[in-house]
């Protein structure tokens, strides 16, 4: 069993490594409201301006060369300036 605080120590390290967050494959995003890890959870909070892209289709979390960390394929129409909470919990497999 892995203990709290491995996997603590594992969301800090991945939250460390979390440079930017790319939209749609253009949009990049490199501040974030707050971004943190905390229960085993790194959480990030970022806004995406209206006008910036139409409809999100696409998320990725990248580190600062660019390598992709995380992507995920989603659907959300930006009609207004969207607050985005974005979480990645860590978990023994």
């Amino acid at each position: 069993m892995i203990t709290t605080h491995l996997l603590n120590e594992v969301a800090k390290f991945t939250d460390s490594k979390i440079a930017k967050i790319v939209l749609n494959g253009t949009y990049e995003i490199t501040s974030f409201t707050s971004k943190q890890a905390e229960n085993n959870e790194v959480i990030l909070n970022y806004m995406v301006p209206f006008g910036s892209v139409e409809t999100i289709t696409l998320i990725e979390l990248k580190q600062a060369d660019n390598r992709v960390l995380s992507s995920n394929q989603v659907y959300v129409p930006v009609t207004t300036d969207t607050i985005m909470v974005q979480t990645i919990e860590v978990k023994e497999g």
